[in-house]
C-alpha cells in the first residue's frame, strides 16, 4: 500500500511538473509584417501590452522588430522561462525609461521591472491595486487604487500614488490622492492625478489631485468631470483630460485644463463635448477614438476623430479615411509612432480571444494588421 501510494504521489508530481512547464514556457509566434528600419531611425520596435481579462492571468507581452520586420507574439513567457505564471493578471501599462521597461499588471498587485531591449525580467515591485505608471528626474510615480477589487463600494478607500527610486527599485514615498486614481502627468514640479472613483459608481469621483513633488503632498483638487481617466500634458503646458461619464446621462467627455493670466494654477478652461475614451498627441493633432457605452441601451457607439490643439477644435469626424474602421469591432488603445506618425489602433474584439493591431499611415489608411493577445491595449515604443 505505501509503495502504491508513493508511486502515485511521483506521477501526480510529475503531472504538476509537466503542467507548470507547458504554463510557464510558450512558444513566442512569428508574424513577417511589411516593415523596415529606415537609416537613421531611432525607433528600433515596439511593445504590445495585452490586459488579458481579469481571473484569467492571460496578460502577455508582444514585440515589433523593425529591423528585422517580425511581430513576435508572448515573448515574456519564452525570455522568462523560470518566472511562475507568466506576467500575471490584467496588464494595465507599460513605459520604458532609460534602459528599464515597467509593466503594471494591475490584479497581480505589482510593476514588473524588465530590460528594455532584451525583456527580461530585473524584479518586481509590489504595489497593490496598481494602475498606471510615470517618471520624472529617476523616480517612478506609480498611482493605485489601494483597496482590493470591489465594484460599487461607497465605502472604497481613497487612492495613492507611489514614488519608486528607479536606481535601487524600491518604494520611497505614498501620496492619498482621490478616490481609484488612474493616469498621471507631469508639468514643471506638479504631477496630476485623475481620480475615477470607480468603485463608488454612481457617485464617482471627478477631480484631479496636484501632488507638489518638492515634499510629495497633496496641495489641492481640481473639479473637472465624472470617472475620469487618462490625462496628458502637451507642448503648450495645458492638460487634456478625458472623462468616462456615468455611463446614462452623463456622457463620456474631454477637457481641456491650463494656467489663466495672473494665475499660477491649473484649471478647466474648455468641456469640448466630445466623448473621448483614448487619445495619442503628435504635433499639434490629438487622435482620439470612444466606445461610449450606455447601461440602458446596453451598446457601444464608436467615433473616431482629430481635435487640433491650438485652436481646442475638432477638425475631422474619423483619422480614417478608407473605411476599414469597419473591421474594427472594439477600439481598445491608441499610439502614434514618433518619427513616421503611423497611427496604431488596437481592437479587444470580443474581449476573450485573440486581439487585433492595426497600423495606418498619415493619409489614415490601412498599411497592415496584425493578430494579438488577448484585449491589447497598451504601447511603448523602443529606441536604440
Amino acid at each position: 500500500m505505501n509503495k502504491l501510494w508513493l508511486i502515485i504521489i511521483l506521477m501526480a508530481s510529475l503531472a504538476l511538473f509537466s503542467c507548470r512547464e507547458e504554463e510557464t514556457v510558450v512558444p513566442t509566434q512569428y508574424d513577417r509584417l511589411p516593415v523596415s528600419l529606415a537609416p537613421g531611425q531611432k525607433v528600433v520596435g515596439m511593445y504590445l501590452l495585452n490586459e488579458g481579462n481579469m481571473g484569467s492571468n492571460k496578460c502577455t507581452l508582444d514585440f515589433l522588430d523593425y529591423a528585422q520586420g517580425v511581430y513576435m507574439r508572448n515573448i515574456y513567457a519564452e525570455r522568462n522561462p523560470n518566472v511562475v505564471m507568466e506576467l500575471g493578471d490584467v496588464g494595465n501599462d507599460i513605459r520604458i525609461y532609460g534602459s528599464k521597461m515597467y509593466v503594471v499588471v494591475n490584479c497581480s498587485n505589482k510593476v514588473e521591472v524588465l530590460d528594455a531591449h532584451s525583456g527580461k525580467r530585473i524584479t518586481q515591485i509590489n504595489i497593490p491595486n496598481c494602475r498606471f505608471v510615470t517618471f520624472d528626474r529617476g523616480y517612478a510615480y506609480v498611482s493605485s487604487y489601494v483597496g482590493p477589487v470591489e465594484l460599487n463600494n461607497p465605502d472604497a478607500v481613497r487612492g495613492a500614488v507611489y514614488k519608486v527610486d528607479t536606481t535601487s527599485l524600491t518604494t520611497v514615498g505614498r501620496c492619498t490622492v482621490g478616490y481609484q486614481p488612474e493616469e498621471m502627468a507631469v508639468l514643471g514640479d506638479r504631477l496630476y492625478v485623475a481620480n475615477s472613483g470607480g468603485y463608488m459608481a454612481p457617485k464617482y469621483d471627478n477631480t484631479v489631485s496636484v501632488i507638489q513633488l518638492s515634499d510629495f503632498r497633496q496641495i489641492r483638487k481640481i473639479p473637472t468631470g465624472v470617472n475620469l481617466c487618462h490625462i496628458r500634458a502637451d507642448r503648450y503646458g495645458r492638460l487634456w483630460v478625458t472623462s468616462r461619464g456615468d455611463y446614462g446621462k452623463v456622457q463620456s467627455n474631454l477637457y481641456v485644463m491650463q494656467k489663466q493670466p495672473g494665475r499660477d494654477e491649473m484649471e478647466v478652461t474648455d468641456t469640448l463635448n466630445i466623448p473621448c475614451s483614448d487619445f495619442a498627441i503628435s504635433g499639434d493633432s490629438l487622435y482620439y477614438y470612444s466606445t461610449a457605452w450606455n447601461d440602458h441601451s446596453q451598446t457601444n457607439t464608436v467615433t473616431y476623430g482629430i481635435v487640433d490643439i491650438r485652436n481646442k477644435r475638432r477638425v475631422s469626424d474619423s483619422f480614417i479615411t478608407d473605411g476599414t474602421q469597419r473591421d474594427i469591432a472594439v477600439p481598445y488603445g491608441i499610439a502614434i509612432h514618433p518619427e513616421t506618425g503611423e497611427i496604431f489602433v488596437t481592437d479587444a474584439k470580443n474581449y476573450i480571444s485573440s486581439g487585433v493591431l492595426h497600423c495606418y499611415g498619415r493619409d489614415g489608411r490601412r498599411k497592415w494588421s496584425v493578430r494579438t493577445g488577448d484585449i491589447p491595449a497598451h504601447i511603448a515604443f523602443l529606441e536604440r
